[in-house]
């Protein structure tokens, strides 16, 4: 079983108001790929962090293996969801895989 995790830093540009509807639509589209992507087991974007956390979106999965999480990378639903929802409103990215 292959662990994804990422932590994401939204603009700092943005106001409070638009980061919670930012990660709401992250929230939203990235958990809607489960079962669209072949090998991916579990998707969870945490958006309610506490006050202690220095990232605003956490996303979690799991996948079936390496290959899964390297199809996962190039799906075209991911692609046009981390391109639309992600990508243009976070300005820094942390990933770790790993196998349990």
């Amino acid at each position: 079983m292959v662990h994804h995790v990422i932590l994401w830093k939204l603009k700092e540009n943005l106001s409070e108001e638009e980061k919670k509807q930012v990660a709401s639509g992250i929230k939203e589209h990235l958990e809607a790929l489960v079962g669209k992507v072949p090998g991916l087991i579990r998707l969870d974007v945490i958006i309610n962090g506490l006050e202690s956390s220095n990232a605003d979106v956490m996303l979690d999965s799991e996948l079936e293996s390496e290959e899964a999480l390297s199809g996962y990378q190039v799906h075209p639903d991911h692609v046009y969801a981390a391109n639309t929802y992600v990508k243009p409103y976070t300005e820094v990215r942390m990933c770790m895989d790993y196998i349990r």
